[in-house]
């Protein structure tokens, strides 16, 4: 379902003012960039850098300014909490402490473990629904862009780069979108297929020109905040609608748990707060909450699935 929906919100808040945070600010942060990138980063001292970076920072992307702008941050960090002021932002995030190539090592983990409970419900999935499902082919489509969209977010939480951020916003929008067409499907494209193909073309359409204007237009995250929200809620109001009017069914407690869990776990990233022992925050904690809520959704689409076809052979029976 849409459950990167609150994720898109925060991450959208915070890199609205990436450009310029506390911390950045600082003329103490700025002086040691540019000593750091004098000393390290021109001639022969960045062959020496290059020369003792290790393969695996290479290739994640890690650049001598990178580097630099990772030492400066904690050399201001460190000031701040010798003077006893609070801990800023640096270009709209809170310090990490880096692991190996992991820029945020928490958020990654846990949007991997997102990635790997989906690929397992998959294939539990395909393996327990025959194919002549109804709800079969628009389910595992479902499950293959949920693991795009977390493989991503690991991306983006191991690297934060232009492209790398960018994918993550898009892949996102596109589990929204297609968790909208899901419920569409189930709702009514089953029995009106022309009503789904019709919806199914638009939420095309629509994804192709939002992402056609942040990346050729401009990049507006407010825009795309509000976008994802008004989706999202969309999606959330209309799993809830089915849900109330097919509450004989024995399995739909799964879908309004799964809602109502997204709904409330969001909270979460609400509490913004620097990452205790500067590895796990708030968005940490939300991503590894998400866990089981993605194992319940599969698990409703399964017991769903296999009603669906039960029902569809009791009436190829009856006539």
């Amino acid at each position: 379902m849409a459950g990167r929906t609150a994720c898109l919100v925060l991450l959208a808040g915070a890199a609205a003012i990436a450009s310029g945070s506390q911390g950045d600010r600082e003329p103490v942060y700025r002086d040691c960039l540019l000593r750091c990138e004098e000393r390290n980063c021109s001639g022969g001292a960045l062959k020496h850098f290059r020369s003792r970076q290790p393969i695996y920072m290479n290739l994640a992307g890690w650049t001598c300014r990178d580097d630099c702008k990772y030492e400066c941050m904690w050399v201001t960090v460190g000031l701040y909490l010798q003077e006893g002021h609070k801990v800023p932002q640096f270009h709209g995030k809170w310090p990490f402490s880096r692991f190996l190539c992991f820029q945020e090592p928490a958020s990654a983990v846990a949007s991997f473990l997102n990635g790997l409970a989906n690929l397992v419900m998959l294939c539990r999935y395909r393996t327990s629904v025959p194919a002549s499902s109804p709800m079969y082919p628009t389910c595992v489509v479902f499950a293959w862009v949920s693991l795009n969209a977390w493989f991503w977010s690991t991306v983006f939480h191991t690297r934060d780069t232009d492209l790398t951020e960018k994918m993550d916003y898009f892949c996102a929008s596109s589990v929204i979108l297609h968790s909208v067409y899901l419920c569409c499907v189930r709702t009514v494209g089953l029995q009106h297929p022309a009503v789904a193909s019709a919806v199914r073309a638009l939420l095309l359409l629509m994804l192709t020109a939002h992402v056609s204007y942040l990346s050729l237009v401009r990049f507006d995250y407010g825009y795309n905040m509000a976008v994802n929200v008004a989706m999202g809620l969309v999606n959330a109001a209309w799993w809830l609608a089915w849900c109330l009017r097919n509450q004989r069914l024995p399995h739909v407690h799964k879908c309004v748990a799964v809602v109502l869990l997204l709904q409330g776990l969001s909270l979460l990233e609400l509490l913004d707060f620097p990452p205790l022992f500067w590895v796990l925050d708030a968005h940490a904690i939300w991503h590894i909450s998400t866990i089981p809520v993605h194992v319940l959704f599969f698990s409703f689409l399964e017991d769903d699935s296999l009603y669906l076809l039960k029902e569809s052979e009791g009436k190829v029976k009856l006539d």
